[in-house]
């Protein structure tokens, strides 16, 4: 899952970052509205993590823009502004979410699992499909009952099909929900990932889409 984090600071930006990636998701930064903007353009994400005190405005102000054209992207506002009136503006204008800084990293990811579940629709974190129980959360997955070990890559593409919802999703989007935008990917890299999750999931778990790309099988042995 891919998450754009929205902060001036590069300390903090660079700290959530990281923290991110270590709970499996891909996460890029931004220090200003207007490079989220063009990020956003570039690149599909799961959810944004957003601070209001940017350099070139309020981040409210590029979260308004991004619901008035009709964004549903699920947005945190992670801000050092704590006043019952600031969370109220905050998510009367349009944030899905509001985390007061300091805050603690666990709760952050707790909060962006909830969100990204419920843009999907679900109720719960744990999927299952045929033979195949997944929770994206801790990136755990079970095949006939039996624990599969998958890698944080694997994991994130498994996450993302399932999310689609039975669409396709192309080589390209899969690659920008498992790479950052700043890394160098090699042109086989998603098939790579859709075969080593084939090999431990079953041939089924993903399906190939002539002249589409990829979407969710039915994992089976």
């Amino acid at each position: 899952m891919r998450i754009l984090v929205v902060e001036d600071d590069d300390l903090i930006a660079r700290g959530i970052a990281a923290g991110l990636r270590a709970y499996g998701f891909t996460a890029d930064t931004v220090p200003s509205a207007a490079q989220a903007e063009l990020a956003l353009a570039n690149a599909e994400c799961d959810a944004m993590v957003l601070d209001r005190g940017l350099p070139d405005g309020d981040g409210l102000s590029l979260l308004a823009r991004l619901r008035e054209a009709g964004s549903t992207l699920p947005v945190l506002l992670l801000t050092a502004r704590d006043t019952v009136e600031d969370r109220i503006e905050g998510l009367q204008g349009g944030a899905d979410d509001y985390l007061v800084k300091p805050f603690d990293l666990g709760e952050l990811v707790a909060r962006l699992h909830a969100l990204i579940r419920r843009a999907a629709g679900r109720s719960s974190n744990l999927v299952e499909a045929g033979a195949l129980r997944y929770d994206p959360s801790s990136g755990e997955a079970w095949l006939d009952g039996e624990p599969v070990e998958l890698s944080r890559r694997e994991s994130t593409l498994l996450a993302s099909l399932i999310r689609a919802d039975g669409r396709c999703l192309s080589a390209e989007q899969l690659k920008d929900r498992l790479y950052g935008l700043d890394q160098e990917v090699a042109s086989n890299a998603v098939n790579v990932h859709v075969h080593n999750l084939r090999r431990k999931l079953g041939v089924d778990v993903v399906e190939t889409v002539r002249g589409l790309g990829y979407r969710f099988g039915w994992a089976r042995r």
